[in-house]
């Protein structure tokens, strides 16, 4: 698949220009989702119906190779800065990990490893990469010299899967681009241990409204593909047998100088996985009239011309219930599932 962004196509979103840092955060605000304007088709199936698999695919192996090499590797900063603002609701949270892992952090927010080994000194984290590439980065992350600015603080860390269930699961940013999310999310539940908790944020079907206005006007193909509602991803999660979901968003709005900067910002971000997307590359007459289409649709008079884009931040977070044994004539149930479930009903009267 011929990499769209080559020729000015938007990929997904952004950030990290030095146009764009925090203080281009004009309003971040924390709403209701009967307060959307214009509704977007959300995923509630299993497979979200606007995603192309194969697009996927070909998205995680392009982004493993254009990876820089360690030291200098670093994940989007607007995955940073959602990672920081996930962290910070690890406070209401009293339960304390002994272990935990991490979910594809080189694309997920690399910083938050630091962050979240401060919050936990004495649990062991795991590095969960599925792309090799990205697995080779880490570890070579982890041997770097102690003067290294990305060294891990703590020596607790590994590249690899755990052999026994943890804690807690950190998954940043990766859920939005699950050509299988319920596939997923059951991997998740597999890698949590009773009692253990699920904390994950993605996009919402607020992200990029603005654009998807101007692509819709122009008759064009959507620029992405279409984000699940935090209510679908709350039934998802009891589907796959999670227990006591507890999810809320919030809206962030960027603002760029030009097409070019906020282009190159959604490039850091992802790709157009949309199947509904142009289905070759673009022409340098079309990326012309996309800049002009950009500046005419996303300028704000009251603040310079300057472009905008609005993100809707989904944030959740899940617990790994005790298994329930249904009632049948002759059930067998092992010993050790029997010691598990009595473990959790003493550490939880009420189940």
């Amino acid at each position: 698949m011929a990499d769209r962004a080559a020729a000015g196509q938007p990929c997904l979103p952004l950030p990290e220009s030095r146009d764009n840092h925090a203080a281009n955060i004009l309003r971040r605000t924390v709403a209701k989702p009967a307060c959307r304007a214009a509704p977007i088709p959300t995923m509630p199936t299993s497979r979200p119906p606007t995603i192309d698999p194969v697009a996927v695919r070909r998205w995680m192996d392009l982004r493993a190779v254009a990876s820089q090499e360690p030291p200098g590797f670093a994940s989007p900063w607007l995955h940073e800065e959602v990672a920081r603002r996930m962290e910070a609701r690890l406070q209401w949270l009293v339960q304390k990990p002994a272990s935990w892992a991490h979910w594809e952090p080189v694309r997920g927010g690399w910083n938050a490893q630091t962050l979240l080994q401060t919050r936990y000194p004495q649990a062991s984290s795991y590095l969960l990469e599925s792309n090799a590439h990205h697995a080779g980065l880490l570890q070579s992350t982890l041997k770097a010299p102690w003067w290294n600015p990305l060294k891990l603080r703590a020596a607790k860390a590994q590249v690899a899967y755990p052999a026994q269930p943890v804690g807690m699961l950190w998954a940043n940013m990766a859920l939005h681009y699950a050509a299988d999310p319920q596939a997923l999310i059951g991997q998740w539940l597999g890698l949590l241990e009773v009692g253990g908790f699920l904390m994950f944020s993605c996009l919402g079907p607020d992200t990029l409204r603005e654009l998807r206005a101007v692509y819709a006007a122009q008759g064009w193909p959507p620029p992405a593909h279409a984000f699940t509602d935090m209510h679908d991803w709350g039934d998802m999660l009891v589907e796959a047998g999670f227990a006591e979901p507890v999810m809320d968003m919030e809206r962030i709005t960027l603002s760029f100088s030009t097409p070019q900067s906020l282009l190159a910002e959604m490039r850091t971000l992802g790709r157009n996985l949309s199947v509904a997307r142009f289905s070759g590359l673009r022409t340098a007459a079309w990326r012309a009239a996309l800049y002009e289409a950009l500046r005419q649709g996303l300028a704000d008079p009251a603040d310079g011309g300057r472009l905008k884009v609005s993100f809707e931040f989904i944030y959740g977070h899940a617990f790994k219930p005790a298994p329930r044994f249904a009632a049948k004539p002759q059930t067998n149930i092992d010993l050790e599932s029997l010691r598990r479930a009595a473990k959790a009903t003493r550490r939880d009267p009420a189940q």
